[in-house]
């Protein structure tokens, strides 16, 4: 199986979000990671789902989502060359007087943030691709991790067009 990153587009509307996962849910495709939000414009929502899953089953379920109600536009995202793709995390690391400064540096190295400051404890913000939070994660694991949380992938697609435009003239 492959990792395909899928953004749909859907009305903002209550009951969207549980008809879309059960749509994943009902072909026994496993979700790695999803990610929900507003776009643009107010009455549009961007869901972005992560799946393992061949290509051949990929297009049925793309066919299928494009066919219910609240789904305007489905999009593969592809990391390789066609979009721009980011995770979130936020990491709360054991950080003593005497390792404070190391700890400090390798977020640095990682143009990681240090958003809070406790006495033997730093919390870490870090964007980046999957392989480039993992690294961090790698290097801050000898420090203590006491709390960790990580987002769902988020996407946008490169160049000037917009998605987002296109699913509005094709509903209007």
């Amino acid at each position: 199986m492959s990792t395909h990153t899928l953004s749909v587009l859907v009305e903002n509307k209550p009951g969207v979000l549980t008809r879309v996962a059960a749509l994943f849910a009902r072909r026994g495709f496993n979700i790695n990671s999803l990610a929900v939000g507003p776009t643009e414009h107010p009455s549009i929502s961007r869901i972005t789902a992560v799946v393992d899953v061949e290509a051949r089953p990929l297009e049925q379920v793309t066919k299928q989502l494009n066919k219910l109600i609240n789904v305007l536009k489905v999009v593969e995202l592809d990391a390789s060359d066609g979009s721009v793709q980011r995770n979130l995390l936020l990491v709360k690391v054991g950080a003593s007087a005497t390792n404070r400064s190391q700890v400090t540096q390798i977020a640095d190295l990682f143009r990681a943030h240090i958003v809070d400051v406790a006495q033997d404890t730093l919390v870490i913000e870090a964007t980046g691709t999957d392989s480039k939070l993992t690294a961090l994660l790698t290097l801050l694991e000898p420090f203590g991790i006491r709390e960790l949380v990580k987002s769902g992938t988020v996407g946008i697609g490169r160049g000037g067009k917009s998605i987002t435009d296109r699913a509005l003239g094709a509903a209007k």
